[in-house]
C-alpha cells in the first residue's frame, strides 16, 4: 500500500516540459472535458504552451450559449501561466476562426498566430498548424461541415446513454461516437489522406515534422522522413503532446492518469479519517 501511495504521489507532482501542445478542447460544447483539461494544467508546466486550434467552439456558441464556470477556470489557468512567464501561443482553428482576424495580437499575454515554425531541442524544425485548411469538407463545403458537426453532437449524446447502460451492466467503457467517426473516416480514407497532405505541407516548408490537430486522432509517427504529430482532443481522448528537454516527444492521455490522481485523493481522505482513531 505504501509503495502504491508513493507511486501515485510521484505522478501528482507537476511535470515540467520544454513545450506542451494542446488542441481541440471545444470550450462551449457540452462534450468538452474542460474539467480534465483543468486538472491536466494543474499537473503540468512548460516553458511554452502551444494551443493548436479549436480551443473555443465558436460554432456551438453561436447556436446556443453554453459556458459553465469550468470554462472560465481553464481560460484563467492559461492566463495565469502566461503571467508567470510561460509563453502561450494560440493558433486558431476552424471552430475558433474568429481569432484569425487578430494575427500578431496579444490577449492577456497569449499570442495569436496563424501558424508557426517550432525549433525542437534536438535541432529539428516543426511546422505547427491546426490543419482544417487541408480538410476538403471544411474548405470547400461549409454547410456539410456544419452538418457533420451536428451529427457528431448527436453521436456524443448517444454515447452518454450507452455509457450509462454499459456501466449498469458492468461492461467497460466503449465510445460509440469515436467508433462511428472512425468508420466514416475509414470509409473515405480521410485520416490517412489528411496525414499525408499535412506531412507534405511540412516538407514544402522545409520542416522536419508537423504538429497539428483538427481530426481528433492523436498519434506520433514517421511518414517518409517527416515526423507527423497530432495532438488529439479534449472531447473524448483527453490527449496532449509534450516535448522533453532533449527534443523527444511524448503523447499523454490524461483520462488514464487522472484516475490515479483520484485514487490518491481517496487514500489521503482515508488517512485523514484514520488519524484521529490512531491518536
Amino acid at each position: 500500500m505504501g509503495h502504491e501511495r508513493q507511486l501515485v504521489k510521484d505522478m501528482m507532482e507537476p511535470r515540467h516540459f520544454r513545450t506542451l501542445f494542446i488542441s481541440d478542447v471545444h470550450l462551449g460544447s457540452k462534450a468538452a472535458k474542460a474539467d480534465f483539461l483543468l486538472d491536466f494544467l494543474r499537473h503540468h508546466e512548460a516553458d511554452t504552451i502551444v494551443l493548436v486550434g479549436d480551443i473555443v467552439d465558436g460554432w456551438r456558441l453561436k447556436r446556443s450559449w453554453y459556458w459553465p464556470q469550468v470554462c472560465n477556470d481553464v481560460v484563467q489557468k492559461l492566463l495565469r501561466k502566461a503571467r508567470k512567464g510561460t509563453r502561450v501561443v494560440y493558433i486558431p482553428g476552424n471552430h475558433d476562426e474568429f481569432l484569425r482576424a487578430f494575427p500578431g495580437m496579444h490577449f492577456g499575454g497569449i499570442e495569436v498566430v496563424e501558424r508557426m515554425m517550432h525549433d525542437g531541442a534536438d535541432g529539428r524544425k516543426y511546422l505547427i498548424l491546426h490543419g482544417d485548411e487541408f480538410d476538403v469538407v471544411v474548405r470547400n463545403a461549409r454547410l456539410l461541415a456544419y452538418l457533420g458537426d451536428w451529427a457528431y453532437d448527436t453521436a456524443i449524446r448517444i454515447n452518454i446513454i450507452l455509457a450509462a447502460v454499459r456501466r449498469r451492466l458492468g461492461m467497460p467503457y466503449w465510445s460509440f461516437s469515436a467508433w462511428a467517426k472512425l468508420q466514416v473516416k475509414h470509409a473515405v480514407n480521410f485520416i490517412g489522406e489528411f496525414e499525408r497532405v499535412v506531412a507534405e505541407e511540412a516538407r514544402k516548408n522545409g520542416a522536419d515534422g508537423v504538429i497539428c490537430g483538427h481530426i481528433h486522432h492523436a498519434i506520433i509517427q514517421d511518414m517518409d522522413g517527416i515526423r507527423y504529430i497530432n495532438t488529439g482532443d479534449w472531447v473524448e481522448s483527453c490527449t496532449a503532446v509534450a516535448e522533453h528537454e532533449d527534443g523527444t516527444f511524448e503523447l499523454i492521455t490524461w483520462r488514464a492518469l487522472a484516475s490515479s490522481v483520484t485514487a490518491l485523493a481517496a487514500i489521503e481522505r482515508e488517512d485523514a479519517e484514520l488519524a484521529p482513531q490512531a491518536a
